[in-house]
């Protein structure tokens, strides 16, 4: 009724709204729209990925900023070099996707930066479900990409002087401590 107060939803266990209805073709459009080149990134290892803040504004283009957000589903769990912790993507009041971050630490002292991280890889697991850059996860997506846009090549760290193979995009050089040889 106009005027009641609704009960907040403890997204901690509610699944209210998982899979109750399609989002608008507004949305859908602005969630599945095909990635562009320039905002995807090449890991050395040959990983390709979007970084965090493409999914943020992804999300702010289909909903509008504050018509989504993260809700934890559980305690951070901190191990001797792991944090990880379960996490629900929220988009106009409905439950979308549940997905667990985690994040590598090395010092204890970097334990907040790690827990923050683990929400941006829970954030992009989530994304997943909703067919944001869904094409990272095509083999077929991958390939083409790396031969059209990426090159692998043989470095040497400038200190060690140990030689390795790395990847990088065609339009982008490595950077020190290493140097193409």
């Amino acid at each position: 009724m106009p005027g009641e107060a609704r009960i907040a939803d403890d997204w901690t266990t509610s699944f209210r709204g998982l899979s109750e209805r399609p989002f608008d073709k507004d949305v859908a459009d602005a969630l599945l729209k095909p990635l562009d080149p320039d905002d995807v990134e090449i890991k050395p290892d040959g990983l390709l990925y979007l970084p965090e803040i493409k999914y943020r504004r992804t999300l702010n283009a289909a909903f509008g900023p504050g018509g989504w957000g993260m809700a934890p589903r559980g305690e951070t769990h901190v191990g001797q070099r792991i944090v990880s912790r379960e996490w629900g993507l929220v988009c106009l009041g409905r439950l979308v996707a549940i997905a667990r971050g985690e994040q590598e630490y090395f010092d204890p002292s970097g334990i907040p930066t790690a827990t923050e991280a683990c929400k941006s890889n829970a954030l992009m697991r989530c994304c997943k479900d909703l067919g944001i850059a869904s094409e990272l996860w095509d083999p077929r997506f991958i390939r083409e990409f790396k031969a059209k846009y990426c090159t692998d090549a043989m470095v040497e760290h400038v200190v060690q002087k140990k030689r390795r193979k790395l990847w990088r995009k065609k339009n982008a050089k490595f950077e020190y401590p290493y140097k193409e040889v």
